[in-house]
């Protein structure tokens, strides 16, 4: 049942070999609003070994941080994770934890979940706090991306939700802010682990990261084929851009998965997204609604896709993009 004793919104800060990742500033700016909303304190947690940077969770709006630093935990095994979580959380008693939906959240946050029992969200697109009642309202997309439906989870606490990379944009950091660091030693004969780390390896089969591009080139059906890609890579050099691509190209085995963009792929919030023959369907524009600045370039001038650009180019790609390309590669 919910417990009125329950305070506070939970980060969990993630890192990879001592470096925090963006979604942790990402999760820390939205779970600052909400904290306040709530006239309440925020925390990040983080677990790992000689994790840098530290004080930039505070600098992002953490009030304090729940540090712990283990050489066990260097290598983010999910088990040791899971136990150390839940027991900070049966602790502390927070109301609402926040985590990324990464491959690492979405692999241990929901054991987090039944080991304290309660719900969770996973994937969410946004989220809003409703203060009288104190719930977390969680949209996230359902129906293979056809609807967007809201969660809430009223009668257990704390409430949990992991988010997507990128849905928010991460704030200014103050450096000037104060808070406090708490050093939390690590158990390991309290909590057990089914597994153990024999090696990491790292994947290394995609040349091109969209995650973390500045400006990236997207194509659509509207390319018409695998080889036209090849106009895109073309703009891209000259650019200094990533290529990615909506679900039908990456259907059709033209790019490989690690590059599509939307509701069943990736969520990207570059500076600058240059859509090329898509028509812009809701699966794609839930991945690139945090872009800064969206050109849309499509012969169809009711292109859903126009609704949302900051700029629109109606025109034909293939005579639009190659001369893109030149006049750019002629500055």
């Amino acid at each position: 049942m919910v417990d009125d004793v329950c305070r506070g919104v939970w980060v969990f800060a993630e890192q990879r070999h001592g470096k925090l990742k963006n979604i942790a500033s990402e999760l820390l700016t939205k779970g600052r609003q909400l904290a306040d909303a709530l006239q309440t304190d925020l925390s990040a947690v983080c677990f790992g070994h000689h994790v840098g940077e530290v004080a930039q969770l505070i600098a992002y709006g953490a009030d304090r941080v729940y540090l712990v630093d283990s050489p066990e935990l260097a290598g983010n095994q999910e088990d040791l994770f899971t136990g150390q979580l839940a027991a900070l959380i049966e602790q502390y008693r927070p109301e609402i934890v926040l985590a990324g939906g990464t491959p690492l959240g979405r692999a241990f946050i929901p054991r987090v979940a039944a080991r304290v029992r309660t719900g969770l969200t996973a994937d969410a697109t946004g989220l809003d706090i409703d203060t009288a009642e104190r719930r977390l309202w969680q949209t996230c997309p359902a129906f293979s991306g056809n609807f967007l439906v809201t969660i809430i989870c009223p009668e257990r606490r704390p409430q949990m939700v992991t988010v997507r990379p990128r849905v928010f944009k991460k704030g200014t950091p103050d450096m000037k802010r104060q808070g406090e660091i708490i050093k939390v030693d690590f158990n390991r004969e309290r909590i057990t682990s089914r597994t153990r780390l024999l090696d990491f390896v790292a994947d290394v089969a995609g040349t091109v990261n969209i995650d973390e591009a500045e400006i990236i080139i997207a194509g659509g059906r509207g390319l018409g084929t695998a080889k036209n890609f090849k106009m895109l890579e073309e703009l891209a050099a000259v650019m200094g851009a990533a290529v990615g691509a909506t679900r039908p190209p990456v259907d059709e085995g033209w790019l490989p998965y690690s590059r599509q963009i939307g509701q069943t792929g990736k969520t990207v919030s570059p500076r600058l997204y240059l859509a090329v023959g898509i028509s812009g369907a809701v699966q794609h524009l839930v991945g690139i609604q945090t872009s800064d600045v969206i050109v849309a370039i499509n012969e169809d001038p009711s292109a859903p896709i126009f609704d949302i650009a900051t700029y629109g180019i109606v025109g034909d790609l293939f005579k639009v993009v190659p001369l893109l390309t030149e006049k750019l590669r002629n500055r």
